[in-house]
């Protein structure tokens, strides 16, 4: 395996990253078609689904983060062929992530209310919080596909997931249109029918991969442990150990992007909706280039498992090469398309003239964008994640926010600043990931 050149581990990359970015593409689609429709009935709920997002995002990095976690084991598991460890891994991920869900859902569901302590106009706050509490609930089947999810493309099984989330993105689209505008005999439901259309998509794909998995032959030799008794604080805690830093590192990630809105609303809703749209797009690319961070964890994972030191550090640095790649091209289409794609969202020439300056900066901080992403994929393959949630930490709140809201509120860049602000964060997260990557590897090989 050693002998690998880097043009096979771009051929593997590949065909492990492509369903998994569509997979990733699917989840982040539901905001963005919901922001699109939700922004044909007006600025305010355009505003109201921002605010909504950026809040409920920190409650989904959060139950992500630890469902990510099942990934990196069950890919040393694999490449040791150890059975009975990844049946193991599959129960009580599953257990985890089911009660995790249902615990993020009652925190969100009684801590929404409060959101009226952050300062936001007051009828996006009336619109946002009945809107949130449905997203809220799509934790739980979110969690529950998550768990098998992760164990699927531990096993380097990535396209069932993959469809799965374009035929649920596809249902929500159309539940979207029904509810939202209320077609074929349904009231007009408004923001609060984007958020059922969630709910709904959500419980379905959570149906259907379970299904995949607890009745697929493939999967046969991993059903024997699949029972309550064989329930283990020991996975438990070892998969929370390494969930729980990778979920504060996304949340340090995330929150900071979350924060901005917040602060951005302290300016007005025009500002808030401007933000929904260039976030939105920016969403679609970092999910897309997390697909490629997915197959990091899982090539690094499994060539860690197998003793391939060297192997190992080509896969993470053809994935890294990958993503700037993706990512470069991403930032020169919002930079040709940024007039155009703003007008998709809304009609109101002030927030299309906002959202389009902000795509300019968004196409900038797309490579460090990428390859932050990509390392942190790399270094939970290598099951090293208390770092890069230091590094988190420091890039986006001890650096990045700060910057923003000097640039925002005392250098009159207004808006722009705090989006400057999120460019210098995500390009000091590049640098230092990049060279724990290099670091940790380094230090394999010469063991």
């Amino acid at each position: 395996m050693d002998s690998l050149s880097y043009k096979d581990h771009f051929a593997k990359n590949f065909t492990l990253a492509f369903p998994v970015v569509l997979s990733q593409l699917g989840h982040i689609l539901v905001s963005v078609f919901d922001s699109l429709m939700v922004g044909r009935i007006g600025t305010l709920p355009l505003a109201a689904a921002s605010l909504g997002n950026s809040i409920f995002t920190i409650t989904l990095v959060f139950g992500l983060g630890v469902s990510y976690s099942i990934t990196p084991l069950i890919a040393a598991a694999d490449g040791r062929n150890n059975y009975t460890r990844i049946s193991l891994l599959l129960l009580n991920g599953l257990i985890s992530n089911v009660m995790l869900g249902v615990l993020l859902f009652i925190a969100g569901y009684f801590l929404s209310p409060y959101i009226t302590l952050l300062d936001q106009p007051e009828d996006v706050v009336t619109l946002a919080v009945p809107y949130i509490n449905i997203l809220f609930l799509s934790m739980v089947p979110l969690m529950v596909f998550q768990a098998f999810r992760q164990f699927a493309e531990g096993l380097s099984l990535t396209r069932q997931a993959m469809y799965i989330s374009i035929i649920a993105n596809g249902i929500n689209i159309i539940l979207n249109y029904i509810l939202i505008f209320g077609k074929f005999g349904v009231e007009p439901m408004g923001l609060v029918g984007a958020g059922w259309a969630t709910l709904i998509s959500r419980i379905l794909m959570a149906i259907v991969m379970a299904v995949w998995v607890l009745y697929a032959k493939r999967f046969e030799v991993y059903w024997h442990f699949l029972r309550l008794r064989h329930l283990s604080f020991i996975h438990m805690y070892r998969i929370f150990k390494l969930g729980l830093p990778i979920s504060g590192q996304m949340i340090f990630e995330m929150g900071a992007f979350s924060f901005s809105a917040v602060m951005i609303g302290w300016l007005g809703a025009k500002e808030l909706a401007a933000h929904q749209i260039a976030i939105n797009v920016a969403s679609v690319t970092y999910m897309m280039a997390s697909g490629i961070a997915a197959a990091a964890t899982i090539r690094v994972g499994n060539q860690k498992g197998l003793g391939n030191y060297i192997a190992m550090r080509m896969a993470g640095y053809s994935n890294l090469a990958m993503g700037v790649a993706f990512m470069m091209g991403s930032g020169l289409l919002m930079v040709l398309c940024k007039n155009l794609i703003p007008m998709l969202y809304i009609d109101d020439v002030e927030v299309i003239q906002m959202a389009s300056s902000l795509l300019i900066i968004a196409a900038l901080f797309q490579i460090s964008d990428g390859i932050q992403v990509v390392g942190l994929g790399a270094l939970r393959g290598l099951e090293d994640v208390r770092i890069p949630s230091l590094i988190s930490l420091l890039a986006y709140w001890v650096i990045g926010l700060p910057v923003g809201y000097y640039l925002c509120f005392k250098s009159d860049f207004g808006v722009n600043g705090i989006w400057l602000g999120l460019l210098v964060g995500l390009s000091v997260a590049a640098v230092l990931l990049t060279v724990r990557f290099r670091i940790l590897s380094n230090r394999l090989i010469i063991r």
